[in-house]
């Protein structure tokens, strides 16, 4: 028989109650990063499809080399919220105000070298020479957080209001890098030119891709703040948006033969759901769904087939993943959030639902995926919005 010294039992109690204890944390998975767009995933597309995303990379390398050509070694624009210094709810007449046009140059000045702008830098001060076109320098050129598209719109008002010949240059620009981005399967990154990792990704997150499509659609349509836009460029706007919309719907994760919600992003070339960050796993998406959701019902008031089934199938996906009587609060100041027993409460949807079992699922920092959100860190249970009620409206607008 052989015997153990007390430091072996010790060293096995303390190894047992290590393995308990990781079981009972349940993670049940590691999440794994979205692959970049590379000219080597060029094999991996059909032959008859590859010129065209040759193209793209060619075209993707031009315009990084037209934005380095400038020099940027200056203090980088403040950071702040870069929406709300563009405001688009003003009457029509204040558009044709100094200040409008103040901040209609402001936005002309940080239009990057190959037309997109950065994000999260209110429009406030004209940029001086030599100074970054973005507040983040992996942005220069993006659809994330309303970047570009608000710009955009701002112009498209203030050139409805009387706006000179600068500001109709800017706009085409900024449009054209929009229809630039898009990805040969109608998809957009979240940035462009490509920088890699998750922002090559098909971004659905923050209503990045509804917002392109949006504007596009009412750049089409030629109607309103629109009606200055060129025939040409109206007719490649309704193009792009075509693209686009199948590309949306193609999005969409079916499970069991049934439409379902769709991804936070998508793998560029493929359209499968992705990962992004560390704790951001490849999930179906509640609040990105009920963005998507919105955008169609508003965008068609009578849609046909494809536009129906993807609306009743997202709906009633949404419903099924409903959590009641809960409530996501800390128990008291300073604490880990936790969710809670609240009878009555509103209904509340997690961030992410597993594509297999369509639970939810919560990400760590350290990539793992986990079944119950008390399992992560405090830091990512407080850092992060893992419930929402953002698809209460959708619904609510679905049932109007």
């Amino acid at each position: 028989m052989t015997r153990h010294s007390p430091t072996m039992i010790r060293a096995a109690v303390a190894a047992a109650l290590l393995l308990a204890t990781s079981a009972q944390a349940a993670v049940i998975g590691q999440m794994t990063p979205a692959p970049p767009l590379t000219r080597e995933r060029l094999a991996d597309i059909p032959a008859g499809e590859r010129a065209a995303w040759s193209s793209y990379l060619d075209r993707s390398e031009a315009a990084r080399r037209l934005n380095a050509a400038e020099t940027t070694n200056g203090p980088p624009p403040t950071s702040g919220d870069a929406a709300a210094s563009m405001p688009l709810s003003k009457p029509a007449r204040w558009y044709a105000t100094p200040e409008a046009r103040h901040i209609a140059d402001v936005i002309v000045s940080f239009q990057s070298p190959a037309g997109g702008w950065g994000k999260n830098a209110p429009r406030t001060a004209v940029r001086q020479p030599g100074q970054p076109f973005s507040a983040e320098k992996d942005y220069v050129g993006t659809l994330d957080n309303d970047a570009t598209v608000t710009e955009l719109r701002f112009l498209a008002r203030v050139i409805t209001a009387g706006g000179e010949a600068p500001y109709r240059d800017s706009f085409v620009r900024g449009v054209r890098w929009l229809l630039a981005a898009q990805y040969p399967n109608g998809g957009w990154p979240q940035v462009w030119p490509l920088v890699g990792g998750y922002h090559d990704a098909v971004t659905f997150n923050d209503d990045a891709m509804v917002a392109a499509l949006s504007l596009l659609g009412d750049i089409a349509k030629g109607q309103g703040d629109y009606a200055f836009a060129a025939p040409a460029l109206r007719a490649d706007a309704e193009a792009a948006w075509r693209r686009g919309l199948a590309a949306l719907l193609k999005s969409q994760v079916v499970r069991d033969g049934r439409p379902t919600g769709w991804p936070q992003q998508a793998d560029a070339v493929t359209l499968a759901p992705v990962g992004a960050r560390n704790f951001e796993p490849a999930a179906l998406a509640s609040a990105e769904s009920a963005g998507i959701l919105a955008y169609l019902i508003t965008a068609f008031p009578t849609p046909p087939p494809e536009v129906a089934h993807a609306i009743g199938g997202g709906v009633t996906w949404l419903r099924g993943a409903a959590i009641a009587d809960k409530a996501w609060r800390a128990p008291a100041p300073g604490e880990a959030r936790r969710l809670v027993d609240q009878p009555g409460a509103a209904p509340l949807w997690a961030r992410y639902y597993d594509l297999a079992t369509g639970r939810p699922i919560f990400g760590d920092r350290d990539r793992t995926i986990h079944d119950d959100v008390h399992d992560l860190s405090a830091e990512r249970r407080n850092g992060y919005a893992w419930f929402t009620t953002a698809p209460a409206k959708v619904l609510k607008a679905y049932g109007r």
